[in-house]
């Protein structure tokens, strides 16, 4: 057989996958369970290269409470599907038929006891019982369809009837991630939404903040109608910690975020009573039996002077209260691709079937994972759909 320029296709396969990460994997031993002839084509030296280094080594794997609500996409809907027929229940008894255990952490975050690379080796050895095939140092040249898809690759030709797009998006560009899916899914006429970093810390014009740098605290971060309560980390370019990389998934350029520094206290009220308890004691004093010290230092040069609090009237009280509970900060920017743990954006669900990840207009071509237009939050959510689309895709390509 020849194809894309007249070059031979050397080997013929039931389904090719491309991309051996969290999603790719999973698709590729469940499809093989179906008897499937599956290769899987992988540019790195090896396989599930986010899943090493996820949950710092550890992998937060999925989470105890999954739902669509912790997901983000143009069509919040679209993830409901493959979420409630692979569930985090499904994968933790994968894992315990392979003798892993795990370790709960808060918010119902689940890191792998054995470490992340414990998870790859799980994956490749399902994949192995499986029958999948897989050829790592691979790029792709071309790809078409003529009845079957057909790929020239840096490792030969290859053709299928079904072609699963596991590429993931372009975050953390140093392990080789790109846009690929994306440029699949326009090859083929798909819309997909712009690939932007999520799950990323914000960066401030002139340093600002960057004399507070190393203080953390929990806050409550807003930002267009969503709201994280998590610790926060002042860095010297800005600001991060857990609640500021899921806030940023809701940030656009320009937008706000307002920050709460007493979540749970209503300030204006606490610094009142404070006021007709120790009515000598200062604005910075006061500040520092709930925030870091340095922290509350800065607060007071920026809201006011430090004074005593009789010296306040009411109404400035008031005042300080509104901006203890919501400061408002406008970000620069993010750190862009290069830190963050995930792009949200990717091909437009409404061109893919949540029940098989199959595009409805090109039979056979599939898209799942971080190339799809569904971006979790942090603690674990992201693996979990990789699992749940992986899984949908390998019963159906």
């Amino acid at each position: 057989m020849r194809g894309l320029s007249g070059k031979q296709v050397e080997h013929h396969f039931d389904v090719i996958i491309i991309g051996a990460g969290a999603a790719g994997l999973m698709c590729a031993m469940e499809a093989g369970r179906r008897g499937r002839r599956v290769l899987v084509l992988e540019k790195a030296d090896r396989a599930g290269c986010k899943i090493r280094i996820s949950g710092g080594g550890k992998s937060n794997f999925t989470n105890l409470d999954i739902s669509a609500d912790n997901y983000l996409s143009r069509n919040p809907h679209f993830c409901k599907s493959a979420l409630a027929r692979y569930t985090q229940w499904d994968f933790m008894d994968l894992m315990s038929r392979h003798g892993l255990t795990w370790e709960e952490r808060a918010h119902g975050q689940l890191f792998c006891a054995q470490g992340a690379v414990a998870i790859v080796d799980m994956l490749l050895q399902e994949c192995a019982g499986a029958g999948v095939s897989l050829r790592y140092d691979c790029e792709i040249a071309r790809l078409e369809k003529r009845g079957r898809f057909e790929l020239q690759t840096t490792r030969g030709g290859f053709s299928c009837a079904s072609l699963v797009i596991a590429t993931g998006g372009p975050s953390i560009p140093r392990m080789g991630a790109t846009d690929f899916g994306v440029r699949v899914a326009k090859q083929f006429g798909l819309k997909s939404i712009p690939f932007k970093p999520a799950l990323v810390p914000f960066t401030f014009p002139g340093g600002f903040l960057k004399d507070l740098a190393g203080i953390s605290l929990e806050a409550e971060v807003r930002c267009n109608g969503a709201g994280f309560r998590e610790q926060l980390l002042i860095t010297h370019r800005g600001l991060s910690g857990p609640v500021i990389l899921q806030i940023s998934s809701c940030w656009n350029k320009g937008d706000a975020i307002v920050i709460d520094l007493l979540p749970g206290t209503n300030a204006a009220d606490w610094l009142k009573a404070e006021q007709g308890s120790r009515p000598g004691a200062r604005l910075k004093t006061v500040l520092a039996d709930k925030l870091p010290r340095r922290l509350a230092q800065a607060l007071c040069e920026h809201l006011c002077a430090n004074l005593p609090l009789q010296q306040f009237p009411q109404k400035k009280l008031d005042e300080i209260g509104v901006t203890l509970n919501g400061w408002r900060l406008f970000p620069g920017g993010t750190e862009g691709m290069r830190t963050a743990e995930v792009a949200s954006g990717g091909v437009d669900t409404n061109e893919l079937s949540s029940r098989t990840m199959e595009a409805k207009s090109v039979p056979g071509l599939c898209f799942i994972g971080e190339t799809v237009d569904v971006t979790g939050q942090l603690g674990g959510y992201n693996l979990q759909w990789a699992w749940a689309s992986g899984w949908c895709a390998g019963q159906f390509a």
